[in-house]
């Protein structure tokens, strides 16, 4: 097995022990893309289940886009190498693409939806009660400003939400730092798949700016303020929804 940071361990478990992420009894599918981010929560997982004080049980899931080019056969290869259960999901995602996107829509959104609904599928099929997804703390925050700035929201990630399906979408790594993920995959020497492997960077569009600028700025105040991850994630544990202007937080009369 893996070793995984006592940080990140540390992170995990008090979010779990917060909002009861897993517990007895649950059957868990994982989104692995192969990325830093899904190959840390997958081991992570192994490592609760070898010493967690309850049984569960997970199944890693990779959803094939059915584009050109797709290989899966190290990721296939890894996670039999650590005892990791994991399928391939075979979809035609590209190929619908062209038909049912609409115009100036983002791909990568688009291919963002079509992901997730075929996970959530594949979950409905199998019986599973939960969906683990791979965001960070990094994600919570980036989403946090994205929404604020474009779509005039404050929103962002909670690590657990009840789907429209009826089960539940959980973020174990949500009080995880990207770097602690990254710092995950080259301390070991693990081949993660990247931007390389999304369908979007096969179509003639211009890159997504939106996130990575927002990177670039959240960069920029840490640079300035060392805990300012450690403050937002403090802000999104205690929010004052009657401190805004929505009227549905309001006494009006």
């Amino acid at each position: 097995m893996i070793a995984l940071s006592r940080k990140v361990l540390k992170a995990a478990g008090k979010l779990n022990a917060r909002y009861r992420l897993i517990g007895e009894g649950d059957r868990v599918l994982v989104g692995l893309s192969g990325g830093k981010d899904s190959l840390t929560l997958v081991h992570l997982l192994k490592h609760m289940q070898c010493h967690a004080p309850f049984d569960f049980e997970f199944l890693a899931v990779t959803i094939s886009y059915g584009m050109p080019g797709e290989r899966y056969d190290a990721l296939r290869a890894h996670c039999r190498e650590h005892d990791i259960p994991h399928e391939v999901y075979e979809t035609n995602i590209f190929e619908i693409a062209e038909e049912t996107i609409r115009e100036n829509s983002s791909y990568c959104s688009y291919f963002s939806r079509m992901r997730r609904g075929a996970l959530y599928t594949k979950a409905q099929e199998g019986g599973f009660n939960k969906v683990a997804l791979g965001h960070h703390l990094d994600d919570a925050a980036e989403s946090f400003f994205m929404n604020m700035q474009n779509n005039g929201a404050l929103r962002s990630m909670p690590p657990i939400y009840r789907a429209q399906k009826g089960f539940w979408v959980i973020r174990p790594l949500l009080w995880v730092r990207e770097r602690q993920t990254r710092a995950f995959v080259e301390e070991n020497g693990i081949q993660a798949i990247g931007d390389e492997a999304c369908p979007a960077m096969m179509k003639p569009i211009k890159a997504p700016h939106a996130r990575e600028e927002t990177k670039a700025m959240l960069r920029a105040w840490e640079a300035q303020n060392p805990q300012l991850f450690s403050q937002l994630k403090a802000a999104f544990c205690h929010v004052h929804p009657g401190s805004f202007m929505d009227e549905r937080f309001l006494e009006l009369s």
